[in-house]
């Protein structure tokens, strides 16, 4: 028996990802590269311990106009838990998302959102198919959110506030981003902390 993915070597593991036994060399170099890798996989796991990604230049980081503290998160941890919620959960809702796809509509997102805080409506859209769906089920579950308030009396998540929220979940992908075309790094952090309806959010996903 030769190993699933390069038919040469002798298997060493089971990949849940191509569903077949594959050899160590193989599934080291084709993690999260052609193989998309579910986030039980105990190897894939082991492997987000040794990943060595280059941390954000703070000086490079996209809305430098925005100040995101710790202050801010903690105040707003119920938003920070209800949009990582539904990121995740509809990232997951759709087969081949991955980092990429969460960064292209974090973008197109602040984007809009830019425009609402200014009073202004335009919409910005992802390029990318992956991209536009998590951007509309974003919009659409914020949104939703600021409806349920306003139908209270009390308006607590304001354009602002959504703002900040946003380009903390876009500085954290840049951060965790693995740089490998199939990866998935910022939302299986996600997944870990929010798959489940989030309580409350936790201020270790701070970023320095």
């Amino acid at each position: 028996m030769a190993c699933a993915i390069c038919k040469i070597r002798r298997p060493r593991r089971f990949c849940p990802g191509v569903e077949g036994d594959i050899c160590s060399l193989c599934c080291g170099t084709e993690r999260e590269v052609t193989v998309t890798c579910p986030f039980e996989c105990e190897f894939l796991q082991e492997s987000r311990k040794r990943d060595q990604s280059a941390p954000a230049d703070l000086k490079e980081l996209p809305n430098q106009d925005i100040r995101v503290s710790e202050q801010m998160l903690e105040e707003n941890q119920d938003l920070v838990g209800f949009a990582s919620h539904h990121l995740v959960q509809s990232a997951l809702s759709v087969p081949g998302i991955v980092d990429l796809d969460a960064r292209e509509a974090l973008d197109a997102l602040i984007r809009t959102w830019r425009t609402l805080q200014s009073g202004l409506y335009y919409e910005t859209l992802p390029e990318g198919r992956l991209a536009r769906h998590l951007y509309r089920a974003m919009r659409e579950s914020l949104e939703e959110l600021q409806r349920r308030e306003s139908q209270t009396g009390y308006t607590k998540t304001g354009a602002s506030t959504v703002l900040l929220v946003l380009v903390f979940l876009q500085r954290l992908e840049l951060d965790r981003n693995n740089g490998r075309a199939r990866g998935r790094a910022f939302l299986n952090l996600l997944w870990d902390f929010y798959g489940a309806p989030p309580k409350e959010a936790s201020s270790s996903l701070i970023l320095p």
